[in-house]
């Protein structure tokens, strides 16, 4: 007889995720108790890595809200982005996305930043200057956002942490050849959804911006014994807002430095 799910341990709630995602099937409910704190909540997210049979080539950043940032003690959270989950979008081009039927799905126009070289494993703490020298590239980017858990953001900002921080994908569009020479509010973009345009924003929204996006991946990717390589990416936190899609729909995101996205959910 299979337990209840109040009466999972951490691992089993990792393995329910873990086993969801690979099937893209949908959960009715959280697969067991609700993380008591982001710690418990970053515990059940490795040992969903540990089961995910891809490798993390980077890390994306979320941010939480202000009145739960302040109980929580942190203002942003990350999940791990896979391999095999990157792609590369050329103009005109139409990527489809897969959703969970059943399950939540958004597609939110990032800017990623790719590491130059590997972070030291054993730190964890940086400042911002020191993290944003660590960049090589700056790419425009839409992070999937996907999970099996239809009321993943409902639940709050532990349980977004514990199924991967809600990330279902990367896609990487143009490079930003002249970002060092930007004001950070032209790292802006907007979002259109079936050609409506539903967001609109800028990385100046993000509190500290993109750079303190990055510092706070290097610690914590640290503290979880998975420090930031040569060449990771970090999707540094969604600057049109996130806006809940379904599968069929079509998404176009357009940057001021350059370029746009096509991308629809299937």
């Amino acid at each position: 007889m299979t337990d209840p799910p109040t009466q999972r341990s951490p691992d089993e709630v990792a393995a329910a995720f873990v086993s969801a995602r690979l099937a893209a099937r949908a959960l009715e409910s959280y697969p067991g108790p609700l993380p008591d704190g982001l710690a418990s909540a970053y515990r059940c997210q490795a040992r969903a890595i540990e089961l995910w049979p891809d490798e993390v080539t980077g890390w994306k950043v979320g941010s939480i809200r202000p009145d739960l940032a302040q109980s929580l003690g942190q203002n942003r959270l990350i999940g791990p982005i896979f391999a095999q989950s990157v792609r590369h979008a050329t103009l005109g081009e139409c990527l489809e996305f897969r959703t969970f039927a059943g399950g939540f799905a958004a597609a939110e126009p990032e800017y990623v930043l790719q590491i130059e070289r590997d972070a030291d494993p054993a730190r964890t703490d940086w400042t911002i200057e020191e993290a944003a020298a660590l960049v090589s590239k700056v790419f425009q980017g839409v992070e999937i956002a996907g999970s099996p858990l239809s009321a993943i953001n409902d639940l709050g900002p532990a349980v977004v942490v514990s199924d991967f921080g809600n990330n279902d994908g990367l896609i990487l569009g143009e490079a930003v050849d002249d970002w060092r020479d930007r004001p950070l509010a032209q790292w802006s973009s907007q979002l259109y959804l079936d050609d409506v345009r539903i967001g609109a924003g800028s990385v100046t929204d993000l509190v500290g911006g993109p750079f303190e996006s990055l510092r706070f991946a290097l610690e914590q990717s640290a503290r979880m014994g998975h420090p930031l390589r040569q060449g990771a990416l970090v999707s540094t936190g969604a600057i049109t807002g996130v806006h809940r899609l379904h599968a069929g729909q079509r998404v176009r995101a357009v940057f001021e430095t350059g370029g746009e996205i096509l991308c629809q959910a299937r």
